[in-house]
């Protein structure tokens, strides 16, 4: 057996090697919450893609199937977003609502419709209206806000509090 010393020095030794595994596990936990982040990002970007192909796959079988009956091909149909109805004139004299929100909000509702693939491509001043006219909506807990499938002229952008979603507040932009 040792003397006292030796075993003081096998003891530092040990200590010293445990904060150094120590520290490898912080380094490592961190590695790992990174990593846990980019798949979380891009499993939403994949969401994304998935929700925008799926439609059109589908589409394209359904279109390829019935050529293939024999059935004709039906013209594809657009969206336009410009209004028919309405002449230049009326349209100028307008005025949109503003409600104030905080900067933290702002900057959700323009990330939400940077994200958006309909809404991605317009003018940054035709975003800021869109900020600008957006307002806080409150509902219960459990509400059935939207249903998938369901056909809308209304905006929606939630905002909550990162793991507490106790409260939560959708803005809305109507678009009549």
């Amino acid at each position: 057996m040792g003397t006292l010393r030796d075993l003081q020095y096998a003891l530092q030794e040990k200590i010293e090697e445990l904060r150094q595994r120590d520290a490898l596990i912080d380094e490592l936990e961190l590695e790992l919450d990174q990593k846990d982040e980019l798949i979380q990002k891009l499993q939403n970007e994949l969401d994304k893609y998935r929700s925008v192909i799926r439609p059109a796959t589908q589409q394209a079988q359904k279109q390829s199937a019935s050529t293939l009956q024999g059935e004709p091909r039906t013209k594809r149909q657009a969206i336009s977003a410009e209004p028919t109805a309405f002449d230049i004139q009326d349209l100028s004299h307008v005025t949109l609502p503003f409600y104030p929100k905080s900067p933290q909000s702002k900057d959700l509702i323009k990330e939400a419709i940077l994200d958006n693939d309909f809404m991605k491509n317009l003018e940054l001043s035709q975003i800021q209206e869109i900020v600008d006219c957006m307002y806080p909506v409150e509902y219960g807990k459990d509400s059935c806000i939207i249903k998938e499938g369901d056909v809308g002229s209304l905006v929606y952008v939630m905002e909550g509090l990162k793991k507490q979603f106790k409260k939560e507040q959708l803005f809305r932009l109507i678009t009549q």
